[in-house]
C-alpha cells in the first residue's frame, strides 16, 4: 500500500526537486518509492499542466478538486510562502495529511494553528527540513558521536552567496518580503539552525545577532552573523548572507557547509548545506573532512540517499503506521528566525527563543 499525494504548486523547484527527485517521477534516474506515490498536481498557472502531465500526473483544476478527491491521502504544499498556512489548513480540515515546503508558515501563530488542527485530527504534518537527510551530514553526526573530534566547543554553519544584485532578483520575495520569511535569516539561516540542532542532538535556546553592513539595494537584510546557544550553554554561530560573491558556481556551492571544532580535530563540510544528495551528475561533489592539524581524513557516507525521497518516505510511513508527525520542530525554527531579527534590531542583545 502506498500513500497517494498531490503536489499543490508546480513551479520549477516543485517539478525538478519534489516531483522528479522526491517522488521519483524521473524514472530514468530513480526507482519508484516504496511507501509514497505522487498521483497529481495543480497550480494557479494553467501553463504548468503540460509539464505535470508529461510526468504522468493527473492535473487538477484547483485545490478544491484535490481536496474533494477521496482517493488522495495527502498533499505536498509547494506554493509561495504566504499561502502555505491557508492551503495546509484547508487540506488538514479536509482530512488530508500534509507536507509543506520550508517555511511551514510565515508566522508562529499560523504554524501553531496548523499543528493544533493536525494533532486534533490525528493527521501527519511535517515541513521540508530536508538537509537532515543529507548522507554527509548523517556521517558527520556519527563521527562527532564517536568522539572523532574530541570535546567539541564551537561550530560555524554558513550559507553565504550572491543573490539580489540583479534587479529581477531584488524584486523577488527572497529579497523584498521579510514578512514572508524573505531575507537571509528566514531563507537560509533557518536551514543552518535545524542542521546544527540535528548534528548536535540538542535545541538552540538563545541567539544574539547583528546584520551585515548594508551594501545591497534590497529591502531585506543583506546578511547576518548569529551566535546561538544550546540549552546546555554550549555555543556556535551562523553566517547567512545574500551579499557574498564567492567566485563562481564551485566556490558558491562548496562554501555552503560548516566547521565543527573539537579539541582533537575539526570537521569541515563542503556543499553539505544545499539541495544535493550525492547522485552522479550533480553540479559539485560534496566533501566532509576531519582535520587534526597534520592530515585530512575524508568522511564518507555509508550509503547515498536522496534527501527529498527520505523526507517523503518518512512522512508516508508515519501515515501508514498511524504515528503522525507534528510541526513542533518547524514552529521552533520560525521562533529562531524571529528571535534573530529581534536581537539584530536590539544591537545584538541575547534573546531567548520562545516557541
Amino acid at each position: 500500500m502506498k500513500v497517494k499525494y498531490v503536489l499543490v504548486g508546480f513551479g520549477g523547484i516543485a517539478e525538478n526537486r519534489v516531483a522528479k527527485e522526491g517522488f521519483a517521477c524521473d524514472t530514468a534516474r530513480f526507482r519508484a518509492l516504496k511507501y509514497a506515490q505522487l498521483v497529481g498536481a495543480t497550480d494557479l498557472n494553467p501553463a504548468r499542466q503540460s509539464a505535470a502531465e508529461a510526468l504522468g500526473l493527473k492535473w487538477y483544476q484547483g485545490l478544491a478538486d484535490v481536496l474533494a478527491d477521496k482517493s488522495v491521502d495527502g498533499v505536498y504544499v509547494a506554493t509561495n510562502n504566504a499561502s502555505h498556512a491557508p492551503i495546509a489548513i484547508q487540506a488538514l480540515k479536509a482530512g488530508k495529511h500534509v507536507i509543506v515546503e520550508k517555511p511551514i508558515a510565515t508566522s508562529i501563530a499560523d504554524a501553531k494553528a496548523m499543528n493544533r488542527i493536525a494533532k486534533a485530527k490525528k493527521l501527519s504534518l511535517t515541513v521540508d527540513h530536508m538537509m537532515v537527510n543529507n548522507p554527509w551530514n548523517i556521517a558527520g553526526k556519527a563521527a562527532m558521536a564517536a568522539g572523532k573530534l574530541g570535546k567539541v566547543n564551537d561550530s560555524c554553519f554558513h550559507m553565504e552567496f550572491a543573490y539580489g544584485y540583479d534587479p529581477a532578483e531584488a524584486a523577488t520575495w527572497r529579497c523584498s518580503k521579510v514578512e514572508e520569511m524573505g531575507g537571509p535569516i528566514g531563507d537560509v539561516a533557518s536551514h543552518c539552525f535545524y542542521v546544527a540542532e540535528f548534528m548536535f542532538g540538542k535545541k538552540i535556546s538563545k541567539v544574539a545577532a547583528v546584520y551585515y553592513p548594508k551594501v545591497m539595494k534590497i529591502k531585506a537584510e543583506d546578511g547576518a552573523y548569529i551566535k546561538f546557544f544550546f540549552t546546555d550553554g554550549t555555543q556556535g554561530s551562523v553566517n547567512a548572507a545574500f551579499s557574498e560573491l564567492r567566485g563562481g558556481l564551485a566556490g558558491t556551492l562548496t562554501n555552503l557547509g560548516y566547521e565543527i571544532y573539537g579539541d582533537k580535530a575539526a570537521l569541515r563540510g563542503y556543499g553539505t548545506m544545499f539541495q544535493l544528495s550525492g547522485h552522479p551528475g550533480e553540479p559539485v561533489a560534496q566533501r566532509l573532512e576531519i582535520d587534526d592539524g597534520h592530515r585530512l581524513v575524508a568522511v564518507r557516507p555509508a550509503r547515498i540517499q536522496n534527501i527529498y525521497q527520505t523526507l517523503i518516505e518518512g512522512h508516508a510511513k508515519s501515515v501508514l503506521a498511524g504515528e503522525p508527525l507534528t510541526a513542533d520542530d518547524a514552529i521552533h525554527n520560525l521562533a529562531l528566525c524571529a528571535a534573530s531579527h529581534a536581537s539584530a534590531k536590539k544591537g545584538g542583545r541575547i534573546v531567548s527563543v520562545k516557541d
